[in-house]
């Protein structure tokens, strides 16, 4: 059982609910998703979240969404972090190549973009965070300093630029795992990290994920990724790129501080490097 989600825990859940599993569970990073039924048949999962999964909000950003471009909402007891969804299909959208993946992940931002709710953080307050994450680096840490100093120079400016700043509502890990098939819409985007913040900043997860399949030509498809996802969602080159290096460089101090293997940091130095002229 998934940590933090005790099997009496689930069963209470599906009683509660009058929900019986219908297939198997799946376990995720501190969450669980079971296949159900309701009393009425239909067919649909319940997910459950640990205190620690990024998941205290989920339930208001699917329901300000309303099952446009995002999995249906269909109850929740958010202190539970419980949530019944709608059932989607299994088909990820990894299934595309990558231009055409890049290309409904672009259009999906249009449809999740919706106004800034209250209750959720900003991305000003993420990246204040982060940049005392920067200052205190180790000079001899295993990222160059100037990439940590580049990213510390941008993540000021961006936030400084009240602009763009905290305005919309951002999945948060919005990549083509997390998008599924469904029956009433083609793709849904399911499992947000939700803040408020610059739409810009959503890009990044499209670049890292399924990396291996650039190896031989990083910079080029990175850079096809990159403006294959401009050119979908509008958005601008110049703050796409300095988002993507501040949330590459994040990802590469984590991986520092939680010890990973150098695989992981190196493949982060490539993505900051690749989306830069």
């Amino acid at each position: 059982m998934v940590t933090g989600l005790p099997a009496d825990a689930v069963l209470a859940q599906l009683e509660q609910w009058q929900l019986r599993p219908d297939g198997p569970a799946i376990h995720g990073h501190g969450t669980l998703v079971q296949p159900v039924r309701t009393a009425e048949e239909t067919a649909a999962v319940l997910k459950l979240g640990s205190a620690d999964a990024g998941s205290e909000h989920e339930h208001l950003v699917l329901r300000r969404w309303g099952g446009s471009g995002a999995v249906r909402l269909l109850r929740a007891d958010p202190h539970r972090r419980a949530l019944l969804l709608e059932r989607l299909r299994p088909q990820h959208l990894d299934s595309l190549s990558d231009y055409e993946a890049c290309g409904v992940v672009g259009e999906l931002y249009h449809r999740l973009h919706v106004p800034a709710l209250p209750q959720l953080r900003t991305l000003t307050s993420l990246v204040e965070q982060w940049l005392g994450e920067f200052s205190v680096l180790p000079r001899n840490a295993p990222i160059p300093h100037r990439l940590v100093e580049q990213a510390s120079a941008l993540g000021r400016d961006l936030i400084a630029d009240r602009s763009g700043a905290d305005r919309v509502v951002l999945h948060g890990n919005l990549h083509s795992g997390n998008v599924l098939t469904a029956g009433r819409e083609p793709w849904l985007a399911i499992a947000p990290r939700p803040i408020n913040g610059d739409p810009h900043f959503e890009i990044a997860p499209m670049l890292w994920h399924q990396w291996d399949e650039l190896a031989g030509y990083v910079r080029d498809g990175v850079r096809t990724r990159l403006h294959t996802l401009l050119d979908a969602a509008g958005l601008d080159e110049d703050r796409a790129r300095g988002w993507a290096i501040v949330r590459v460089i994040h990802a590469a101090v984590r991986e520092v501080d939680s010890g990973s293997d150098a695989a992981a940091i190196t493949r982060y130095i490539a993505l900051a490097k690749a989306v830069q002229d």
